[in-house]
């Protein structure tokens, strides 16, 4: 199985302000936020099928997530997390004074990591700390 490059974006969903209201420690907030919308080009090259965990890094870090069919689209060459603690962990942590960091046109590396797991949020932020 290949890698390969596409550029991340994030953002807010529905999905994420529910799950987020409803407690960031519930694993419903894993499961709306530590995943990764592909479009289906995106899965033929990486020789995988949707719902396989993939590991996405970027020159600020990495995170395993969820690989899912994207929402919207097509748009070949980009993949979207959704705010929060797993897109943090590859977005440029540079607010440039606004206290947001850049969620936008990240470069990323995507690999497959079927045997890896998608950490909730403690178990993350906590990986992240150390």
């Amino acid at each position: 199985m290949a890698a390969i490059q596409i550029n991340l974006i994030s953002g807010r969903t529905i999905q994420q302000g529910v799950s987020m209201e409803n407690g960031k420690e519930k694993l419903a907030y894993r499961d709306a936020c530590g995943i990764l919308e592909l479009d289906d080009a995106e899965f033929k090259r990486l020789g995988c099928f949707k719902n396989t965990n993939v590991r996405v890094s970027s020159e600020f870090g990495s995170v395993v997530v969820k690989a899912i069919g994207a929402t919207q689209g097509p748009h070949p060459g980009l993949g979207w997390i959704p705010m929060g603690p797993w897109a943090n962990a590859v977005v440029n942590p540079n607010t440039y004074s606004t206290g947001m960091p850049t969620f936008k046109g990240t470069p990323v590396t995507v690999d497959v990591a079927e045997d890896e797991v998608v950490l909730d949020a403690i178990a993350l932020i906590t990986e992240e700390c150390l």
